[in-house]
C-alpha cells in the first residue's frame, strides 16, 4: 500500500467503506484541531456530511476552505496536509476515482483542496 495513504498515514480519521475495481469510498472523521499528515487523494468527489473549516496545505501554499454540510465538491488529485480550525467536528466522505484522468485533465495544475 501506498505510505502517502490517508487510511496508512491517518488511519484514526480515514476509514475505507466501499471499494471496488473502479472507485474507493473513504469516510472522514475528525475533531476541532485535529490534523492530518500528508497524504494522497486521486481525482475525488468529496460530500460534506457536517459543515466545517479547514486549513488545507501543500508545498508553501494553502487555503481556508468554510463548507456547508450537504456539499458535493470536486478535489482534484492532490497532496496536502490539513487542519480542523474551526469549532465543529468534520464529518466527510471521499468518492476516489480510480481510472486515470483524461490528458486534457491532468495538464491544468489542480486547485489546492475542494473546488
Amino acid at each position: 500500500m501506498d505510505p502517502h495513504d490517508p487510511t496508512v498515514t491517518d488511519p484514526a480519521l480515514y476509514k475505507v467503506i466501499f471499494e471496488n475495481e473502479r472507485v474507493r469510498i473513504l469516510e472522514y472523521r475528525d475533531e476541532p484541531g485535529d490534523r492530518t499528515h500528508v497524504h494522497r487523494h486521486p481525482d475525488s468527489v468529496m460530500v460534506t456530511l457536517s459543515a466545517f473549516r479547514r486549513h488545507v496545505s501543500a508545498n508553501g501554499r494553502s487555503v481556508e476552505v468554510d463548507l456547508r454540510a450537504g456539499e458535493a465538491r470536486w478535489v482534484g488529485a492532490q497532496e496536502h496536509s490539513g487542519e480542523n480550525i474551526g469549532t465543529t467536528a468534520t464529518h466527510s466522505i471521499f468518492i476516489e476515482l480510480k481510472e486515470p484522468a483524461s490528458a486534457t485533465a491532468t495538464s491544468v495544475a489542480a486547485p489546492l483542496g475542494p473546488s
